[in-house]
């Protein structure tokens, strides 16, 4: 695979083609065999480049990706934060394209290592992007454009990071394919003197690029090996989603609370009328979503007696998203707090968001953020982090609840696993965003529940909520901007896959050894720079 770079007539069109696979890879669109495709476009654009031109392509294969991927960011807040998003989102792309550029000599110096450290580059980058700045931004990772591939399976031995390399290995088995093809054709064109020699019979230009595509045909299938649970083993408790809908989408839900909050309540006591009539089951837990309550009800007696009008006439306790004012003055917290039939709000049983957003929950630097742009200041109260994992004690059952983005951050959902969670709970609200958002944050549920081998499900204010099972198959969901309510018995489970137990350790693994590829890369180089001729 050695030669010169491709053309930048080529490689500027094959940037943009990345970006476009890569989106098309993600929910709403689904077509998850692109992002391989994807990543070999971008790999084969920046192979062999400068340094410069390397973080220039993969800058615009980001931008040609996350600005579509994070539209919804700006339905309701204006062009400014969807635009600083993409930007900043971009910019580790076009780290990623100026790495590929960096370790090319290696690529064609050691058989199959193009591959190998596509692989790895993908997963540093995306290690690097999830923690930095502020905590990161994990969507758009490629693990969680796999939601309906094989590769998903793959959760359960590493987790996110095993289902990425995963991918981007499959990626630059592509581009090793069709490099190795290419570069046969152009030799094969120049031997043509060759031909009708004795003995002499030039190889058909096709055959280099058999084997790499054959083992990214295998190694994508061969995640169908990988065992998961399609239920849980434990007992089973029956368990009901509460999504009550908004009366408008947009910002101003907050204005509307005390109509999203009846919503909920209303739909709650409507399912109590279904089971009493026995047209349904009795439940033996209610989850309601993100900021269904975002009246403090335990400061305000009229929102809590609402709450314990609905979970005294359901008979089961209810797990309800909450905005709690505190614990300071200008603070708030953004929680999941049990609410008990007959004694009401179980305060052991609260849960404070670990993972506020930055400058969506909270403005960190504010007043240099206003500089910026003074729409930070219509988050009037900054929201506080909570300091332990969401494992929730409802008495059926031990929930593992993480609300809304936080499903995207690896530790944030395996610390309630570790502390106990047999349910896995994503208590989310939509209503400021769309139904790709909703879709693509759906993707990563599912992904979390092969991850950890447990039930999961996702309650939406206004959709899509709905149930996952352990492989990752959705039950029950429900549609976007309706209200609705599922019930579905689940098999709880308290074993640990083999993600589990290993924690960080895949990522941590796969991150040194492309720090330690781009080290190599450098000896390479100098090495090639030192040689005399």
């Amino acid at each position: 695979m050695t030669g010169r770079p491709l053309p930048l007539r080529v490689a500027v069109p094959l940037a943009v083609a990345a970006g476009l696979a890569l989106l098309v890879a993600f929910p709403p669109y689904g077509v998850w065999p692109l992002a391989p495709v994807g990543v070999a476009l971008l790999a084969a654009a920046a192979h062999r480049r400068r340094l410069r031109a390397g973080a220039g392509l993969g800058f615009l294969t980001g931008v040609t990706l996350f600005a579509p991927l994070l539209a919804w960011t700006n339905l309701h807040t204006g062009y400014l934060p969807w635009v600083l998003l993409s930007l900043l989102q971009a910019a580790y792309l076009a780290l990623l394209g100026s790495a590929t550029a960096w370790v090319s000599p290696l690529a064609d110096r050691v058989r199959w290592a193009w591959p190998v450290l596509t692989g790895l580059l993908w997963v540093g980058q995306e290690a690097l992007r999830d923690r930095t700045p502020f905590g990161g931004f994990p969507w758009g990772r490629l693990a969680f454009s796999q939601d309906t591939s094989p590769l998903l399976r793959l959760a359960a031995l590493g987790g996110a990071p095993l289902v990425t390399f995963a991918v981007a290995l499959v990626g630059g088995l592509l581009v090793t394919a069709a490099w190795r093809g290419w570069a046969a054709a152009r030799h094969a064109e120049g031997s043509q003197d060759a031909v009708g020699r004795p003995g002499v019979t030039p190889a058909p230009w096709w055959t280099s690029a058999v084997a790499p595509a054959v083992v990214a045909l295998a190694l994508t299938a061969g995640g169908l090996l990988v065992p998961v649970a399609t239920t849980g083993s434990g007992a089973t408790t029956v368990v009901a989603i509460v999504q009550g809908n908004v009366p408008r989408l947009g910002l101003d839900f907050n204005a509307q609370r005390q109509a999203v909050l009846n919503n909920h309540a209303d739909a709650t006591i409507e399912l109590a009328a279904r089971v009493a009539a026995g047209q349904e089951r009795q439940p033996d837990l209610v989850v309601w979503p993100e900021n269904s309550s975002d009246i403090d009800p335990l400061r305000n007696p009229a929102a809590g007696a609402r709450i314990s009008q609905a979970a005294d006439t359901v008979r089961a306790p209810i797990l309800v998203g909450a905005v709690l004012l505190g614990p300071g003055p200008g603070q708030v917290r953004n929680a999941g707090i049990l609410w008990r039939p007959g004694t009401g709000a179980d305060l052991d049983q609260l849960y404070t968001k670990r993972h506020p957003v930055p400058f969506a929950e909270y403005v960190p630097l504010r007043d240099i953020a206003r500089m910026v742009s003074k729409q930070v200041d219509l988050i009037r109260s900054d929201f506080v982090a909570g300091s332990t994992p969401g494992v929730v004690r409802a008495g059926p059952a031990v929930l593992g609840d993480v609300i809304c983005f936080e499903v995207a951050y690896d530790d944030v959902v395996r610390d309630t696993v570790t502390g106990g969670a047999q349910l896995l709970v994503v208590q989310t609200n939509n209503a400021t965003f769309d139904v790709a958002e909703a879709r693509q944050q759906l993707a990563m549920v599912r992904l979390r529940a092969v991850e950890h081998g447990r039930p999961a499900l996702m309650a939406s204010t206004v959709g899509v909520s709905g149930f996952v099972a352990p492989d990752g198959r959705v039950s029950d969901a429900t549609g976007f901007n309706t209200r609705e309510v599922v019930v579905r018995q689940l098999r709880l489970d308290d074993g640990r896959t083999l993600a589990t137990r290993l924690g960080w350790w895949p990522e941590v693994t796969l991150a040194a050894l492309a720090v330690a590829a781009l080290v190599g890369a450098a000896v390479l180089r100098r090495r090639q720079r030192v040689m005399p001729g």
